[in-house]
């Protein structure tokens, strides 16, 4: 069926930061060079929620306020992101269902590593969408 619209990403050290005020989240592991590169990891690795928001922009640029409203995500988190990762997502509609109110539309969703093609996150989407938003989308 049909792809979602890639977003594409370099994780820096300004989202980084900038995730780490907002969410409160200042584990050296993202914000800390020296001590990241102390640590089992090697280097500094992105907040998984940092990262998962890229693939909820994604449903969101694809199916706007029903994302918002009725959007539903089960992933799974497969290997870390650095800073300076080059990352992108995929999405594809595996299903549609229909009834008399709304569709039920489910997609494979997943966030990859765009220079060695790793899968970084996996998983499962559905949004609901009125049949008005239907007819007029």
């Amino acid at each position: 069926m049909k792809p979602l619209k890639k977003i594409q990403k370099i994780i820096d050290k300004a989202d980084i930061a900038l995730y780490a005020d907002v969410s409160g989240d200042r584990n050296p592991i993202h914000i800390d060079e020296e001590f990241a590169a102390n640590s089992h990891f090697g280097s500094v690795v992105a907040h998984g929620m940092l990262i998962l928001a890229y693939v909820s922009e994604m449903l969101q640029g694809a199916f706007g306020i029903n994302w918002l409203e009725t959007g539903k995500l089960r992933v799974r988190f497969k290997k870390p992101a650095y800073l300076g990762n080059r990352v992108h997502t995929e999405g594809k509609i595996l299903d549609i269902k229909s009834n008399s109110c709304h569709e039920l539309v489910s997609c494979s969703v997943s966030l990859i590593d765009s220079d060695t093609g790793e899968e970084i996150i996996t998983g499962k989407a559905s949004v609901k969408i009125t049949k008005e938003d239907v007819k007029n989308g």
